[in-house]
């Protein structure tokens, strides 16, 4: 149990910086507060803010992750290209293997990330790069 005398140390991104918001609408993230936090219950480690695309909707559908169809039991609305997502870092790994990887908000993507994929490989997929 973490001592609650010490202060939590603030969520980073891949850029050192402090973590931003990925998306409140459509809510995202593992805890549904519109940020790509992660923490030991999070399995999947959704950590990579990406702008969905026409293209990886189809790839993770294809892939078994049907992420464009509504599911109103589990309150969530569907995605579709332009929706910013908390996606699971081992899954935009697969879909940049697979010449499918959506786009990646760097400032809002959590640095756990890059346990699963390389800073210079999400660089590639930057929106919010000069």
């Amino acid at each position: 149990m973490r001592d609650m005398s010490e202060p939590q140390r603030p969520a980073r991104n891949v850029l050192g910086g402090p973590l931003v918001i990925c998306s409140v609408k459509p809510i995202t993230g593992f805890f549904r507060d519109g940020c790509c936090n992660t923490g030991p219950a999070d399995r999947g480690s959704h950590t990579v803010c990406v702008v969905m695309t026409a293209e990886f909707l189809a790839y993770s559908k294809a892939a078994g992750n049907d992420l464009s169809t509504p599911m109103p039991e589990y309150e969530f609305p569907g995605l579709k290209p332009g929706d910013r997502w908390c996606l699971c870092a081992p899954r935009w790994q697969e879909a940049f293997e697979a010449n499918s990887a959506p786009k990646v908000v760097l400032a809002a993507t959590h640095e756990g990330a890059l346990e699963h994929t390389a800073l210079t490989d999400l660089k590639k997929f930057a929106v919010d790069l000069n």
